[in-house]
């Protein structure tokens, strides 16, 4: 087996946590999906998605179990795509889908991936699924420009869209200091295995903006904010002992660090409130959420993390321990430092920049978080154009916390559309 960067990839420093946490209750996937203006064609789908994986070679991989680590191998076989599930972002169990650690489904108009973490991070996705319509259009006799997010099928892949870019950029001496405690989840009436609601809201990014503008704050920090004050407001209403309210925010280390990498390169921040000091106006929580995330999302604070991160990876204890010691050293810092550390998760890709004449055949994009086993909100954004898709995943019956953030935004002179799987 030759080490090329294409026969087989060490995982990256995000993705090594993540099959030690694979388990019935919790696979880490996410969804991303297009609405396309046409019926989908299976068949062209199914052709168009062969094409393009030898430009992906990180995508077109299995996992395999080493004494020391997993790592992933190129995959033999052809990649199929299928009729769309109900239970979306349904767990990947490594010996179904002929290995693949993608799935690719359609529905009517709709093409979507559903993707393991280990694989790609939200960026890597979206180019990933911007170059399968492209090549999709293509063969349906359209004309479409190759751009950021529409790669050229038949161009080789470069070494770094294949990278871990984490050790090539983590070069911090200053050591990060952790301090996050449990804090406060909404619970509800939980939803049977495997099963998942999806709440979507489509709205005018225009409109979005404007609002947060004359707050001066971004609208990544907006939603966060408002998240925030609606956990905030659901605990202070069941008259408990407050425990600490925070949001988890997943930022795309891209903008800091150059790199082309379609793998992992993401750290995640916490903005969060401790309701024991007094209480919080919406506006004074806007404040709050938009210097912290400042503070954090900076390029000596995210270096910092990063360099952390890898420490484990790099001690040479850690490394000559057998995985079945280090899965379980995962699964108890999971525990400790995963779900219970935040009780909401918005993850915003931002505005996807397509070619134009991608918009004479796409409609939106959507992205969804995989439901967690706790929180009761983990919320993917995305744009399009001047569509805005705000999403909620969840394993809950009740819907109160996507009707009061919703509700709110149309109460502010924002139109939303919403659709949903529930019934």
């Amino acid at each position: 087996m030759k080490n090329n960067g294409l026969d087989w990839f060490r995982l990256d420093n995000a993705a090594k946590i993540f099959p030690g946490q694979n388990s019935r209750s919790w696979s880490n996937v996410f969804r991303l999906a297009a609405e396309l203006k046409e019926e989908v064609d299976p068949v062209t789908l199914e052709k168009a998605l062969n094409n393009i994986l030898k430009r992906f070679p990180s995508f077109d991989v299995r996992i395999r179990r080493g004494f020391f680590w997993y790592y992933l191998e190129k995959n033999p076989d052809k990649a199929k795509v299928t009729p769309d599930i109900k239970n979306y972002c349904y767990r990947v169990k490594f010996k179904e889908n002929d290995g693949f650690l993608f799935r690719v489904y359609f529905h009517s108009k709709r093409i979507a991936i559903d993707s393991y973490h280990v694989v790609t991070d939200g960026y890597g996705c979206t180019v990933f699924l911007s170059t399968l319509i492209g090549e999709y259009l293509r063969l349906k006799e359209k004309k479409i420009s190759y751009g950021e997010f529409v790669l050229n099928p038949g161009d080789l892949p470069s070494k770094q869209e294949t990278e871990d870019a984490y050790p090539r950029f983590a070069d911090s001496k200053v050591k990060y200091d952790r301090k996050d405690k449990f804090v406060y989840h909404a619970v509800g009436t939980r939803l049977p295995m495997y099963m998942c609601n999806y709440t979507v809201g489509i709205m005018s990014f225009e409109q979005i903006h404007k609002i947060t503008k004359g707050y001066g704050v971004t609208v990544t920090e907006f939603f966060a904010a408002m998240l925030l004050d609606i956990h905030y407001r659901k605990q202070l209403s069941e008259k408990k002992k407050q425990k600490e309210v925070s949001v988890q925010i997943p930022v795309n280390l891209r903008k800091f660090f150059p790199t082309k990498t379609l793998r992992n390169f993401v750290l995640c921040l916490r903005v969060k409130i401790n309701p024991n000091m007094g209480e919080y106006t919406f506006e004074e929580l806007l404040k709050i959420v938009s210097y912290q995330l400042r503070l954090a999302n900076d390029k000596r604070e995210v270096n910092s993390m990063m360099t952390q991160n890898l420490k484990i990876e790099r001690n040479p204890i850690a490394r000559a321990l057998p995985l079945f010691v280090k899965n379980i050293g995962v699964s108890l810092a999971f525990f400790f430092t995963g779900e219970q550390t935040t009780s909401a998760l918005i993850s915003n890709i931002g505005v996807v920049k397509l070619p134009e004449e991608f918009y004479k055949y796409v409609e939106k994009f959507m992205f969804f978080t995989g439901p967690g086993i706790v929180n009761a909100a983990r919320c993917g954004v995305i744009t399009l154009g001047d569509k805005l898709v705000f999403s909620f995943s969840d394993r809950y019956e009740e819907s109160d916390i996507e009707r009061e953030f919703f509700t709110r935004l149309v109460k502010m002179g924002i139109h939303v559309k919403i659709e949903s799987n529930r019934e």
